[in-house]
């Protein structure tokens, strides 16, 4: 009986290592998921182009070249002087990204968790945030870049606007890396709620209006490196990207049985261009 009393105190006090020893360890029985990240959504992009659009291995952006015909003043009697448009073409060609998964049958058998079904799910997330990778080393094809100082400031902002302006553009939207964000919210302008053209700036955690320009956020992580943090990028939505996707997100199951093993495969055909560089204007900071 003195022996139980002596354990019973050791588990209440933590006393020595014979009781930490007696508490037993506990397992979470649910896997934790990453956490979602922001990504630039396919809505942003002026033309999609699916696997019914690109007959081959590649599509061509057929364009008009801007200002490429004159009108003139002419004479009376005078011969009417001929002009025609010019024309140009971006070819686009989709790559292919994938990534295979082999799980033993012991590790189906034995887990605690469908790791098929989780691992396939991780996979998808993978392919949407390399998507929004592509999408942002497209846009680094800007024509003009406006460089700000250690945080981003309003006239950076329209001076970005008035580069898309000079050409005919209108500037829709402007994504924005975590280190802008941050240096956004610190404009009085944009949070002084007598000042605030827009709530939803403050209700939901700064995605709000900017100008007449919608403000997307996009993960640091799912860009092409960390520096994209500091970079934001004005667009004409309509004019800015084109996304070409010849093969969906796929994924295809099969079996290794020599090595009583299982697996999927996660593809994808997809590439990233710009339609118009005039239509991007890219703000970097220090």
């Amino acid at each position: 009986m003195a022996e139980y009393k002596y354990i019973q105190e050791l588990l209440q006090t933590g006393i020595g290592s014979e009781g930490s020893l007696l508490i037993p360890a506990t397992i979470y029985d649910r896997l934790i998921e990453e956490v979602e990240k922001a990504l630039i959504p396919r809505s942003e992009a002026a033309i999609y182009m699916g696997p019914a659009q690109i007959p081959g291995s590649s599509i061509d952006l057929n364009l008009f070249v801007v200002n490429s015909m004159s009108i003139r003043s002419v004479g009376e009697g005078a011969e009417i002087p001929i002009d025609v448009p010019g024309f140009s073409h971006t070819n686009v060609k989709p790559l292919k990204y994938g990534v295979r998964i082999p799980i033993t049958r012991e590790m189906l058998e034995d887990g605690k968790w469908n790791l098929m079904d989780q691992s396939i799910r991780y996979a998808a997330k993978k392919m949407a945030e390399n998507e929004t990778n592509l999408i942002l080393v497209a846009l680094d094809g800007a024509a003009n870049t406006v460089t700000g100082g250690a945080a981003i400031t309003i006239a950076n902002i329209t001076r970005a606007m008035q580069y898309l302006e000079d050409s005919d553009y209108k500037p829709t939207t402007m994504l924005v890396g975590p280190e802008v964000v941050n240096d956004l919210r610190n404009i009085d302008t944009f949070v002084e709620v007598n000042k605030l053209g827009s709530r939803e700036m403050i209700a939901e955690g700064f995605v709000g209006v900017i100008y007449g320009m919608n403000v997307i956020r996009f993960s640091a992580t799912a860009a092409p490196s960390t520096t994209y943090s500091k970079y934001a990028y004005v667009t004409d939505k309509k004019e800015a990207f084109a996304i070409a996707e010849k093969r969906p997100i796929t994924m295809d199951e099969y079996d290794l049985v020599t090595h009583d093993m299982s697996g999927a495969v996660v593809t994808q055909r997809i590439a990233i261009a710009l339609v118009r560089s005039s239509a991007v204007a890219k703000i970097t900071t220090s």
